[in-house]
């Protein structure tokens, strides 16, 4: 079959969903022709937090943040059940699911003058719950920001072509917000500027890479600790810094950038035409493989539905909307493109892997040579597994070069579009972890957490310990060891989509008491939760015996899932009886 198929479905689909779908919940559930609607983004403007912003730099911060690398990661690895299965769920998951989990907490966000789902939880449902609800959102920033920083020092290491294109934008985000916030240019000009100087600082990155390895650190694990340590650096100070300074500009040179690179890679379909190698459902495994239920559920949580939107609906882009009306293109569309991010995701594994004709892929100190179609990379659940971005790195940079890219360029090219998003998601959730501390501190009358440099700290350095913490991995020969994040992954496939169908629970319960239609947001919850649940069960069972730690950090996190449906059902009760 060919990919140009996959594709047309996927955007098909999509359209449908944003045309019609986005239209009927925004109107008859969120209400979002409101215009009696106070922003927060005015209301509590502070230069910092608090910023009115035009929809479409506002639209490149929110798709840039939620469009991190796992969109990536999680097709990429499921590509191993077949194209099928990822393939409905990312379209199924985006239209009737993410898009609206993401669409709601943005516009209930906004009506409660920019409160977190968490604090609008503790009027909605109970303060019990505001307090499981922020201690849920806290474990499972930190992991994000353990993994994020990981992920992309990987990819420093391994692409060290992108390490000059990366760290210019940053300094291009910052020039171009001066010239678009205190000098009041025009927002397109300077963009257009800033994309066209980090290709060609793609092309610097190319002739001159920046290899510690070869340099500064012999060895490869010391180089990326060194690149870790620097980016919790960056993210820290990122996420003090007003959100016009860096946060919004590069967001907006990042959104531009993937739909320029979306737009390379859908022309590089139609060029090389790929056939989809892959079958639609495997049928063949190797020992150890995990089922497909609930797994897939899991293993693509960004590019479906993601509780992580949730916090960046709530904690940042809340607070920038200038207009009620903007959030169906910010908060549904934002979505809408992260599942384009995960349709190509996939399309690059099922598809552009065959066009690879050579490749090592190092995991856990094996290698697999001689890449040349869909069976030799997907052989086995650890390659599949232990790989993550390469299956898009190096299918989506194939599909590049059959445009005339050169090789180098390509490949470049892709690790600067995962590093981009991933360093953009890294500094988000450390601004909302800030928020978040901020807003336990207040809930648990901890003064100190009030203060936005002691809460930064707070939001990382149990992140940097997960990024540093070597411990078993269950999922290794012999019982090897590797760090803390990585090996907690698993569980946050399953905590993040269950914090979706806790955020889903929370705008089901704020909307059933305004007396709005309320299935389509009842109906994905009660699908994740019980998905999830279930996945959490599997590695509960799968952890149990084997490593103490992730056995009992999982019962921690179901016994949270727990209180906080009992919580939401105790008020269920309530709202009948007062009824």
């Amino acid at each position: 079959m060919s990919s140009i198929i996959l594709v047309l479905i996927g955007f098909t689909a999509f359209f449908l969903g944003y045309k019609f779908y986005s239209k009927y919940v925004g109107q008859r559930i969120f209400e979002v022709q409101d215009e009696t609607i106070t922003m927060p983004s005015k209301s509590l403007e502070d230069g910092m937090d608090y910023v009115p912003t035009k929809k479409h730099i506002l639209f490149g911060h929110h798709f840039t943040s939620i469009a991190g690398a796992a969109p990536i990661i999680g097709p990429c690895v499921a590509a191993y059940w077949g194209w099928l299965p990822a393939l409905l769920w990312i379209l199924i998951g985006t239209v009737f699911m993410g898009a609206v989990h993401d669409f709601g907490a943005l516009v209930t966000s906004v009506k409660e003058k920019g409160r977190s789902i968490a604090d609008i939880a503790s009027s909605t449902i109970s303060k019990r719950a505001r307090i499981m609800f922020l201690i849920f959102i806290m474990l499972l920033v930190w992991l994000v920001l353990a993994v994020f920083a990981m992920v992309i020092a990987d990819r420093f290491v391994k692409s060290p072509s992108s390490v000059i294109p990366i760290n210019v934008q940053i300094i291009i985000a910052i020039t171009m917000g001066f010239l678009i916030y205190k000098k009041k240019i025009n927002s397109l000009i300077p963009s257009l500027v800033a994309v066209v100087l980090l290709y060609f600082f793609v092309w610097v990155g190319t002739k001159i890479p920046i290899d510690f390895t070869n340099s500064m650190i012999e060895l490869e694990p010391l180089a990326t600790n060194y690149w870790i340590i620097i980016l919790f650096i960056y993210s820290g100070i990122a996420s003090l810094l007003p959100v016009w300074t860096l946060l919004q500009p590069r967001d907006y040179i990042n959104s531009h950038q993937l739909f320029i690179g979306l737009g390379l890679l859908f022309t590089g379909i139609f060029v090389a035409q790929p056939i989809v190698e892959a079958p639609a459902i495997r049928s063949f495994s190797d020992p150890g493989t995990p089922g497909l239920f609930p797994l897939l559920f899991v293993t693509i949580a960004c590019g479906a539905i993601s509780g992580f939107h949730g916090l960046v609906a709530s904690g940042t882009s809340s607070k920038q909307l200038e207009q009620l009306q903007d959030s169906r293109f910010v908060g549904y569309g934002g979505m809408i493109g992260e599942g384009t991010l995960a349709l190509f995701s996939t399309v690059a594994a099922v598809a552009g892997i065959s066009l690879v004709a050579q490749s090592d892929i190092p995991n856990y100190s094996v290698a697999v040579s001689g890449l040349n179609n869909w069976e030799v990379y997907y052989d086995t659940w650890a390659h599949a597994s232990g790989n993550k971005t390469a299956a898009f790195v190096l299918g989506g940079g194939e599909l590049l070069q059959s445009l005339g890219i050169s090789k180098s360029f390509a490949e470049t090219l892709m690790s600067v579009l995962i590093i981009s998003f991933a360093a953009t998601t890294l500094d988000t959730a450390t601004r909302i972890q800030r928020l978040i501390l901020n807003e336990f501190g207040a809930a648990t009358n901890i003064k100190p957490l009030s203060n936005r440099y002691i809460a930064t700290i707070i939001a990382i350095a149990p992140a940097m310990l997960l990024a540093f913490w070597d411990i078993a991995d269950p999922g290794m020969p012999s019982g090897g060891m590797r760090q803390a994040g990585f090996v907690l992954w698993p569980i946050f496939g399953a905590s993040n989509q269950m914090l979706a169908a806790l955020t889903l629970m929370v705008l089901t319960l704020y909307y059933w008491q305004k007396k709005k239609p309320i299935l389509p947001l009842l109906i994905p919850m009660l699908i994740i939760m019980i998905v999830t649940f279930t996945a959490l069960i599997t590695n509960a069972i799968k952890f149990f015996g084997e490593n103490g730690i992730l056995f009992s950090l999982t019962i921690i996190l179901m016994g949270l899932i727990l209180w906080m449906a009992f919580e939401g059902l105790n008020k269920v009760l309530e709202i009948r009886r007062r009824l």
